[in-house]
C-alpha cells in the first residue's frame, strides 16, 4: 500500500490540493488543519470529503478549545491573531470536528505496525527535530501514554521533514504541507510503500500568489504570513 502522510496544513487550501495529488492508495493527516492560512473551512471539508484519517495537532487542539496552542515565541503572535479570524470563519459543526480529532492512531498495514501522532507520543506540544538527541526521543516514547511498540513513528508539528533511525525504530516526520520552515516553499508530504518499506519525501509546486492574495485581502499580520510562504521559514 502507498500510505500518503500530510501534516500542517494551516489553513493553505491550495498546497493541500497539490499534495492529495500525488498518487496513492490512503492518507493519513498529523495534525494541524488551522491557524496562519485563508482557508480553515475548506481544508476541513476536504479532508472530511476524502474521508481522511487526522489526528489533532496543537493548533485544532487550540482553536477547537480556546487553549494556548504553546508553539514558538517566533510565531506565536500570529497563531493568536490568526485563531480569531479563525473562529469567525468556523462554523459550530467544524469546531466540533476539531474536538473530536484523536490524539494518536496506531495502524498495522502489510505487516507493519505505526503510531501516528501529531507532535511526540508523550505530548502535542514537543518537537522531534532532526538534531534532538536520542536520549530525549527516548524519554518522550518512555513517558507516552500508550506503549510506542512499533517499527515506525510518524509525526509532525515541526515543519520539517525527517528520515531517522533510534534503534529498531523508524520515525518519520513529511513535512509541512501548508508552512514549510525548511527553506523550500514548496508543499511538503511524504509516501511511504508499506511492502517495500521504502519511503519517498515530495515537494511540490503549488500556487502561492492566489494564497498570498487571500492573506493580504482577508487576515491580519499579512505581511509576515505572506513573507513565511515566500521564504519557507
Amino acid at each position: 500500500m502507498k500510505l500518503l502522510l500530510i501534516a500542517d496544513i494551516h489553513a493553505n487550501l491550495e498546497a493541500l490540493q497539490a499534495v492529495l495529488k500525488v498518487p496513492h492508495d490512503r492518507a493519513i493527516c498529523l495534525g494541524d488543519i488551522v491557524d496562519y492560512g485563508p482557508d480553515p473551512d475548506r481544508c476541513i471539508d476536504l479532508l472530511q470529503k476524502k474521508d481522511i484519517p487526522t489526528i489533532r495537532g496543537n493548533h485544532d487542539n487550540a482553536v477547537a478549545f480556546k487553549v494556548d496552542c504553546q508553539c514558538g515565541y517566533k510565531y506565536k503572535h500570529l497563531s493568536v491573531a490568526t485563531r480569531e479570524y479563525t473562529w469567525e470563519i468556523l462554523d459550530r459543526s467544524r469546531i466540533e470536528y476539531l474536538q473530536r480529532l484523536p490524539l494518536l492512531i496506531k495502524e498495522e498495514i502489510d505487516g507493519k505496525k505505526l503510531y501516528l501522532t501529531h507532535a511526540s507520543p508523550r505530548s502535542i506540544y514537543e518537537y522531534i527535530k532532526p538534531e534532538t538527541p536520542d536520549e530525549e526521543i527516548q524519554s518522550m516514547i518512555d513517558g507516552a501514554a500508550e506503549p510506542v511498540e512499533v517499527e515506525f513513528l510518524a509525526v509532525g508539528h515541526s515543519h520539517i521533514p525527517m528520515n531517522r533511525k533510534l534503534g529498531s525504530l523508524t520515525i518519520i516526520n513529511p513535512g509541512s504541507v501548508g508552512q514549510p520552515r525548511d527553506g523550500d516553499t514548496r508543499a511538503g508530504c511524504a509516501v511511504f510503500d508499506t511492502e517495500t518499506r521504502e519511503m519517498e519525501f515530495l515537494r511540490l509546486e503549488y500556487d502561492i500568489d492566489a494564497v498570498c492574495k487571500k492573506i493580504e485581502e482577508r487576515m491580519p499580520y499579512a505581511e509576515e504570513l505572506m513573507a513565511i510562504l515566500r521564504w519557507g521559514y
